[in-house]
């Protein structure tokens, strides 16, 4: 589902009611847990956590106007995704939330390259998803994504 929205509260005042106590419980896990450096924003029609252009001038090579994604979180039709580039780009990190993920949650994980599908509100990994939060810093994520830019 796409929803128009300019500020974080507002994306959530759209969703429907019973995910927002949910998307606002991972929003503050995932605000309490993040390095510093990253900024919460609207990013891509969803919640966006990004190194700022102070940080980064750069910006997102797809498009330079556009900070440097990290992580996104948002209501979707079927489910809650939380979309994590560390995964996708640190074969390390996909292979520990993997491993780890079954010790958090008693259902499989429903995961594509960089986004983890949540179906079923009661059963979300709070926990482990702070833990992954805390797992790449601004600077890491810099140097992996800079990495990966210049191989092209």
């Amino acid at each position: 589902m796409k929803y128009e929205a300019s500020t974080v509260e507002e994306y959530i005042s759209q969703i429907p009611e019973e995910r927002q106590e949910v998307i606002k419980k991972l929003r503050n896990i995932i605000k309490k847990n993040l390095p510093e450096g990253f900024e919460e924003g609207i990013n891509y029609n969803m919640i966006g956590y990004y190194v700022p252009h102070s940080k980064y001038p750069d910006g997102y090579h797809c498009d330079p106007k556009l900070p440097l994604p990290f992580m996104n979180l948002a209501s979707q039709k079927n489910s809650i995704n939380l979309y994590h580039s560390g995964i996708y780009a640190e074969k390390e990190l996909h292979d520990w939330f993997v491993v780890e993920y079954p010790k958090y949650s008693k259902r499989k994980l429903d995961m594509g390259k960089s986004c983890i599908r949540f179906k079923k509100m009661d059963d979300i990994p709070y926990e482990l998803i702070a833990e992954l939060c805390t797992k790449m810093t601004v600077d890491k994520w810099i140097s992996i994504y800079e990495s990966a830019v210049k191989k092209k």
